[in-house]
């Protein structure tokens, strides 16, 4: 019997190292869109993060005829009217650099004391069929704070400056081991991890 293949749907390494650690222990086959060199770039046009996952989803495994992951994170910072939000790898324009993205947002924060700097990460996960039709979703956030300035060198993205409610430690130094089972990707993917757990049951069962 062919083993079941999942699609995680990301170019981003940090995120598909992430996902990894936590379905790679699964009876499934992870694929990459490396594994896929003409596949096309989905539009990412939604105005929410669970609308950009299904976008992301069903164009991914439209394409690719496999089972397909994918998910839209981002910051929300509630002084900033929940920027960078859904454009959080957009933030300052597509060339910007993250360094430059913290910088950006720290220069905005400025002089805010602890109180007013509360944010979330949010992620949006979905699961699309080989048909590209979605099948499962579930969404996750990870309250905190945003620190004065970048800390740890761990993670990648907003990691450096964002400490999670409970936490002295940024994402940027937390062991990746806490990250993962405290972020809102880590929270989601847990919940997702039993809707592939329970394909692949079903596939095996004859």
């Amino acid at each position: 019997m062919k083993q079941t293949e999942l699609l995680i749907a990301t170019s981003n390494s940090g995120k598909l190292g992430e996902i990894r650690s936590v379905l790679g222990d699964l009876p499934i086959a992870l694929l990459s869109l490396a594994d896929f060199p003409d596949i096309q770039s989905v539009d990412e046009g939604g105005d929410s993060f669970a609308e950009n996952a299904g976008l992301k989803a069903a164009g991914y495994a439209k394409q690719a005829g496999v089972l397909t992951l994918a998910d839209d994170s981002g910051l929300v910072v509630d002084a900033l009217k929940g920027a960078p939000g859904v454009h959080s790898a957009r933030y300052l324009g597509e060339q910007a650099s993250y360094a430059e993205r913290i910088r950006g947002l720290l220069t905005e924060l400025n002089s805010l004391p602890d109180e007013a700097r509360t944010a979330r990460f949010v992620c949006a996960l979905t699961i699309a069929s080989a048909d590209s039709e979605l099948v499962y979703r579930t969404e996750a956030t990870c309250e905190g704070l945003i620190a004065d300035a970048p800390r740890g060198t761990g993670g990648f993205g907003y990691d450096p400056v964002f400490i999670p409610r409970g936490f002295d430690q940024t994402f940027g130094e937390l062991p990746a081991t806490v990250k993962n089972r405290i972020s809102h990707r880590g929270k989601a993917l847990i919940e997702a991890r039993k809707f592939i757990a329970s394909l692949t049951a079903t596939s095996g069962a004859g």
